[in-house]
């Protein structure tokens, strides 16, 4: 299995190349890039192999997505939509969607999870979007905020409200009432293809609802986001990666006083703090990819401990390295400068960083 993640690596370096900072900029992936790699099962590292998938472990997939994300956050961004949508299908869906819509989503389509809205965020409790069954057909209506690789999606996984309960649907892109509208200016990931998705009153076959619908509404919410944290958590161990790279590499190069950068104390003392942070980051991930190979007890709190702990070492990892760096990396372009953007954006998206902490600090209390 390590053969096969290595060499996945090994693709996706080369089809990056150079190009991650030209992407940031024009603030989107080529299509071609997001198509080979969804093809060649990349997106979705962990879909069983009866599915066409590659079935890796939560282990091998989290060391994969760090490697992306240490050359492209918005590259890492789609794959952990990707892998959100089909992991949402293979734990809520029948067996008919699942040897339907898995396939799929392992040989080229595309898909995006779309739960947060405009009164919806933290609390998804709020969730507005409805969804109403006439027949044989089901009516949905709502909108959506925010949706991580919208603009690339060909469906989209749509949490709502049916009645009291709630209901994740599949809805083709090019279903009548579908827009699609790109945030512009992100802060980070500005390639990731975030958008608002609105839909109004779009209607769909019945079997759009996966599972049939009426689940609770924190089921579908922990379901998504139980994978989307932890491929973040991941995601920020690469950011740690590449930053650690980019300031060890300058600070050995550049000379100032008559010695290597590196050999002040004050610059040593950053270099140590990055790469502490990259070792703790890590570990946090591997435990909680180890519970989730496991299914161990302490699975969803070493998730949201390893999504917390690595977006905080990331945010503040970044601004370490562009410290470090200072005017050579303190421009649009540049590793850190998209390190340090992206990597905040990881304190807020899938759970923020005081959601994270309410969550760990139930766990605290809650224990004897």
């Amino acid at each position: 299995m390590r053969d096969a993640v290595a060499a996945a690596a090994a693709a996706v370096t080369e089809l990056v190349g150079d190009r991650a900072s030209g992407w940031d900029r024009a603030g989107r992936l080529p299509e071609d890039v997001v198509r080979e790699l969804g093809a060649a099962g990349h997106l979705t590292a962990q879909v069983p192999a009866r599915y066409g998938g590659p079935g890796w472990s939560s282990a091998d997939s989290g060391e994969f997505t760090a490697h992306v994300g240490s050359l492209c956050s918005s590259l890492r961004s789609v794959m952990t939509s990707q892998g959100m949508a089909a992991w949402t299908v293979e734990r809520l869906g029948d067996p008919d969607q699942a040897s339907d819509l898995l396939p799929r989503l392992t040989s080229g389509d595309t898909a995006a999870v779309a739960f947060s809205e405009p009164q919806a965020g933290s609390d998804l409790s709020a969730i507005a979007t409805s969804v109403t069954v006439d027949g044989d057909t089901l009516s949905l209506t709502g909108r959506k905020k925010w949706v991580t690789a919208a603009e690339y999606a060909d469906l989209f996984l749509v949490a709502a409200r049916m009645g009291e309960d709630g209901a994740v649907v599949v809805v083709p892109r090019n279903a009548p009432g579908v827009q699609v509208r790109p945030v512009p200016d992100p802060l980070g990931c500005r390639a990731a293809g975030h958008a608002e998705v609105l839909l109004d009153d779009v209607r769909l076959p019945l079997d759009s609802l996966l599972g049939g619908g009426r689940q609770p509404l924190s089921l579908l919410v922990t379901t998504a986001l139980a994978y989307g944290r932890i491929s973040v958590a991941w995601g920020c161990a690469g950011i740690l990666r590449a930053c650690v790279s980019a300031a060890v590499g300058h600070a050995r190069s550049r000379h100032q006083f008559g010695r290597p950068l590196g050999q002040h104390q004050l610059v040593a003392r950053h270099l140590a703090d990055l790469w502490t942070a990259e070792q703790v980051a890590t570990r946090a991930c591997e435990y909680a990819s180890r519970c989730w190979d496991e299914n161990a007890p302490d699975l969803v709190t070493a998730v949201v401990l390893a999504k917390y702990v690595s977006a905080g070492h990331a945010a503040r990892g970044a601004a370490t390295a562009v410290q470090v760096l200072a005017s050579a990396g303190a421009r649009d372009g540049h590793l850190v400068a998209r390190a340090y953007r992206d990597a905040k954006l990881m304190e807020i998206i899938e759970g923020s960083d005081e959601m994270c902490q309410l969550i760990l600090a139930d766990h605290a209390l809650s224990r004897r």
